[in-house]
C-alpha cells in the first residue's frame, strides 16, 4: 500500500531502524535478511532525499531528518497496532499474550510472584519478561516498548495514565549478632553506622530512602552500594551495618536471614506503589484485563 508515493510496508523497517541504531538488530526485529533490509533502507533514502543515517565505524549516526522521523513513525505504527487490537476480543484463558514490565526486585519478590500466581489460574498461556530499571523509563512506556512501569508513584510521568496500588512501610535491618544496637535505634546511631543501599540504572540514581534523606538535608555513610534491594540484606549480614528496607521485604528476608527488624529513627514517608502504562493502550483490551489483575492483587495485600 502506498501513501503519496511511499510505500508504507517500509515504515516498519524504517521504525526498526531508528530504534535498534543497529542494521543487524533491526533485521532480526522484523525478520528481514540483510540483503532486503538493505533494499529497504535504499528506498527509504529515495524517498526521502536523505541518507536518513551514517555509520561511523560501526554504530549509526542519524541525520536530522532520521532524528526527526524516529518519534512520529513509532506514534504511527503504535497507533495502528492499537486499533487493530482495540477490535479484537481477549480471551484470557487462550491468550498466549507476553507483557513486557518494568518493575524493582522488591516488587517481583513481594508483589509479582503473587500476581503470578493469580493469573496463572486464568491465563495459563500469558508470559511475561520483567525488565530491570534504566534511566529513563518513561522512554520506554512513549515507545510502547513495554506494557507496564511498577514504581513508587513519586517518581512517576504524568504524561501517562497510571493508578496507585499500596503502600509500604520502610524500616531498619540489623544482624542479630550485631551488639552496638539495642532493641531501639536512635538517630545519632543510624547516622553514625554504615549502611547498604540499593543504587539504579547507568547513572546509579539513589533508592527511595535516599532520595526522601537527601530532601532533608540528611547524607548517611554509605558503606556498599548494591544494584537491587534483594542484595541489600546480605550485605548486613555479619556485620555491623545498617540498611533501611522496606518492611514488607525484611520481614521476608528475616525469615532466611539471621537478621533483626527496627522501626526507623526518623519520620520518613510511606511508598506509595503505583501501576503506569502507556497512553495509546489505555483501551487495549489485554492491558485492561491484565490492570485489573494487578489492581485486585494489590487490594489483597491492603
Amino acid at each position: 500500500m502506498r501513501f503519496n508515493g511511499l510505500d508504507l510496508n517500509l515504515l516498519v523497517a524504517l521504525d526498526a531502524l531508528l530504534s535498534e541504531r543497529n542494521l543487524t538488530a533491526a533485521s532480526r526485529r522484523i525478520n528481514l535478511s540483510q540483503p532486503a533490509m538493505s533494499a529497504a533502507i535504499g528506498r527509504l533514502r529515495a524517498y526521502f532525499k536523505d541518507d536518513i543515517f551514517i555509520m561511523n565505524g560501526r554504530k549509526i549516526v542519524l541525520t536530522p531528518l532520521g532524528e526527526a522521523l524516529a518519534a512520529p513513525t513509532r506514534d504511527i505504527l503504535l497507533r495502528v497496532k492499537q486499533a487493530v487490537a482495540t477490535r479484537d476480543r481477549f480471551d484470557p484463558a487462550a491468550s498466549v499474550r507476553k507483557f513486557r514490565i518494568v518493575i524493582s526486585d522488591f516488587m517481583a519478590i513481594i508483589f509479582f510472584s503473587r500476581l503470578l500466581m493469580r493469573v496463572g489460574r486464568v491465563a495459563p498461556g500469558v508470559t511475561f519478561e520483567l525488565v530491570p530499571f534504566g534511566d529513563r523509563p518513561d522512554e520506554l512506556l512513549r515507545l510502547g516498548e513495554i506494557d507496564f512501569l511498577i514504581f513508587p508513584e513519586i517518581f512517576l510521568s504524568r504524561d501517562f495514565p497510571y493508578v496507585p496500588l499500596f503502600e509500604e512501610d520502610l524500616v531498619c535491618v540489623v544482624c542479630q549478632s550485631n551488639r552496638d544496637i539495642g532493641e531501639t535505634l536512635s538517630f545519632g546511631q543510624y547516622m553514625s553506622m554504615g549502611h547498604v543501599a540499593a543504587q539504579f540504572g547507568p547513572t546509579r540514581k539513589p533508592s527511595i530512602e535516599e532520595w526522601h534523606l537527601l530532601e532533608h538535608g540528611i547524607r548517611r555513610r554509605i558503606d556498599v552500594a548494591v544494584h537491587s534491594f534483594a542484595q541489600v540484606p546480605y550485605m548486613v549480614v555479619n556485620s555491623n551495618r545498617i540498611a533501611t528496607m522496606h518492611a514488607r521485604l525484611a520481614r521476608h528476608f528475616a525469615e532466611i536471614l539471621p537478621l533483626r527488624i527496627l522501626p526507623l529513627p526518623l519520620p520518613l514517608p510511606r511508598i506509595a506503589e503505583a501501576l503506569q502504562w502507556p497512553a495509546l493502550h489505555h483501551h487495549d483490551p489485554a492491558n485492561l484485563w491484565l490492570r485489573g489483575e494487578i489492581e485486585g492483587e494489590a487490594r489483597a495485600m491492603m
